[in-house]
């Protein structure tokens, strides 16, 4: 029951090329960023239209050019950009532009790492989405960011933490002076889970916001994996006031974003995008 709107976290940049930008982020001169619609581009059937992730089989050359079409819309360069190879882990990796292009335009020579980080001016960040929660970093004191694919294995492992730990061991940055956004996600409305996946959250979580028993069917909990990101990022010392959290849920809005829960997993990836001017 999160719809895409312009409230006080989130706007919706309609046009040829939809984007979502975060305002928390947008205050920040030293970063741009943006978070993908499924709209503007080429893609067709299930992948309509802007599918940007080579793994669910749609044409690659289809791919390939909507890859070009968001990247004209950002104002970058395709070969400027290091796509993380996502595996659910909370394994985080610092880059620079000796990667510029890895997983857009040439071959990655990493894998299994779900978090990217980087100081270097011109490296665009990019995570694909679809249910799972983008969490974007920006340090404007060392100008340091980092953009994190946190599914539910990636919150209850804390990928966040891990997110913050190397920014600030390779960086220097300091935990009060990051910038945070929880980007648009599964709601926990929409997100119904098992009791194998509740446990483990219930292990981790004692707040009793993250997990709430289903009223309906025995054995199903309700998991807000807004909640318990924000918890990660709370207990890994960032401000309250620097936590910006998300008020579009990808599941409630299928005809603009991909929901792997809404379209029982025929559809295709959205990406966030994060780098310094």
């Amino acid at each position: 029951m999160k719809y895409i709107n312009d409230t006080g976290t989130t706007t919706y940049q309609d046009g040829a090329v939809p984007i979502i930008k975060f305002n928390n982020l947008s205050k920040l001169d030293f970063v741009d960023h943006a978070f993908s619609t499924r709209l503007g581009g080429v893609s067709t059937g299930e992948y309509f239209s802007m599918n940007l992730t080579h793994t669910r089989n749609d044409i690659p050359a289809c791919v390939d050019r909507n890859f070009e079409i968001i990247a004209q819309r950002l104002g970058v360069r395709t070969s400027d950009m290091v796509y993380a190879k996502q595996t659910h882990t909370t394994n985080v990796l610092a880059v620079d532009k000796s990667r510029a292009g890895m997983g857009v335009t040439r071959e990655r020579n990493f894998d299994n790492i779900d978090g990217l980080i980087t100081n270097e001016p011109g490296v665009v960040l990019v995570t694909s989405y679809a249910d799972c929660v983008p969490v974007f970093f920006a340090d404007p004191v060392a100008h340091a960011i980092g953009l994190s694919h946190s599914g539910w294995r990636g919150t209850v492992g804390n990928i966040s933490k891990s997110t913050i730990e190397l920014m600030c061991s390779e960086y220097g940055c300091k935990r009060e002076n990051i910038i945070c956004f929880i980007g648009p996600s599964i709601c926990r409305d929409c997100y119904e889970i098992g009791e194998d996946v509740a446990k483990e959250f219930a292990a981790v979580y004692s707040d009793d916001k993250v997990l709430t028993k289903s009223e309906i069917t025995a054995g199903k909990y309700y998991l807000d994996l807004h909640r318990a990101n924000y918890l990660n990022l709370i207990d890994s010392g960032i401000p309250d006031k620097n936590i910006g959290i998300t008020d579009i849920c990808t599941c409630c809005n299928p005809d603009i974003l991909y929901s792997h829960r809404a379209s029982k997993g025929r559809r295709g990836g959205l990406c966030g995008f994060l780098w310094i001017k």
